[in-house]
């Protein structure tokens, strides 16, 4: 069987599939704990534990994979960087990896793999087949994105291609992780919102509650916060529009499921893109959960 491998590290998992690459159909998928808080070399250990368990399964061996990664790994010093599982920052792990393995591994962050799922076997193919150009959108605990054109990834010269995320938005979201203030993240992502809705009524609530009150409409707080969640997406995301022209733009992520995003936010982004008319369409993601792990397979 002509079979392709992805792998998809998180946080708390990490997740195998192989595909039959002629019908992308599922022949294997399987999980293991990261246990990310041992180390980096548990990682990689839990990773190639992965990988036997998944040829015993399928009585596959794979000569390639992708592996999505919560981080990227520089194409220049070819060390991953930008990850919240931080113990694998600084490290070559595609070389650990292949040396450990004899696979060679191709590696791009978990927005990436979500946008060329989406691209290739999501929303894309059953709602605009006829698109190329797709920026997939991850909003959630961060905000991030990914660039697929023609059914590949554009990672760019840094490896840092669709990190719409950390482009300046406002000063009011305060100090961001990477260093830098009022990123995009520090706006409109789910803690993000928590945290504002907190600060200007005083009690702490979680997105989904915050969500609520604004649909009931008795809640002053819940109103503004929801309101400059659509405001600041709008001036965001057409900065992206502006810049790459997307045909498509698929919005992942917790935030991302609030359906309002789709009516309202678009509004607010047609008062800022360059054209006297808004083109680019905004689908939902099909996949799911599944996303991350399917585009490292089409890695």
């Amino acid at each position: 069987m002509d079979a392709i491998w992805g792998f998809d590290l998180g946080g708390t998992k990490i997740e195998g599939i192989i595909l039959n690459k002629e019908d992308h159909k599922v022949v294997t998928r399987l999980r293991i704990p990261t246990e990310g808080h041992l180390g980096y070399d548990h990682v990689l250990d839990q990773i190639c534990t992965l990988i036997e368990n998944m040829k015993s399964h399928s009585n596959l061996s794979p000569i390639a994979a992708g592996i999505g990664t919560p981080g990227t790994l520089d194409p220049i010093l070819n060390v991953m960087k930008n990850c919240n599982s931080t113990s694998l920052n600084g490290k070559n792990m595609k070389a650990d990896l292949e040396k450990r393995t004899g696979i060679k591994f191709n590696f791009s962050n978990d927005a990436n793999c979500f946008a060329v799922a989406e691209a290739k076997m999501g929303v894309i193919p059953k709602l605009m087949p006829e698109a190329k150009v797709i920026f997939g959108v991850i909003m959630g605990t961060g905000v991030g994105g990914g660039l697929v054109v023609d059914g590949r990834v554009v990672g760019g010269r840094q490896g840092i291609g669709g990190e719409w995320g950390h482009n300046f938005l406002d000063e009011s979201g305060g100090a961001c992780y990477c260093g830098k203030v009022g990123c995009v993240e520090t706006v409109i992502s789910g803690p993000a919102l928590e945290k504002y809705y907190h600060k200007i009524s005083g009690q702490p609530l979680n997105l989904k509650e915050i969500t609520e009150r604004y649909r009931d409409g008795n809640d002053k707080y819940a109103q503004q916060t929801m309101e400059r969640l659509f405001a600041y997406f709008g001036k965001a995301i057409s900065v992206v529009i502006n810049i790459i022209d997307p045909d498509a733009i698929v919005i992942g992520g917790g935030v991302g499921n609030i359906a309002e995003i789709y009516t309202k936010g678009v509004e607010e982004v047609k008062k800022h893109v360059f054209n006297h008319r808004l083109d680019t369409q905004f689908f939902k993601p099909d996949l799911g959960d599944s996303a991350g792990v399917f585009g490292a397979a089409f890695l």
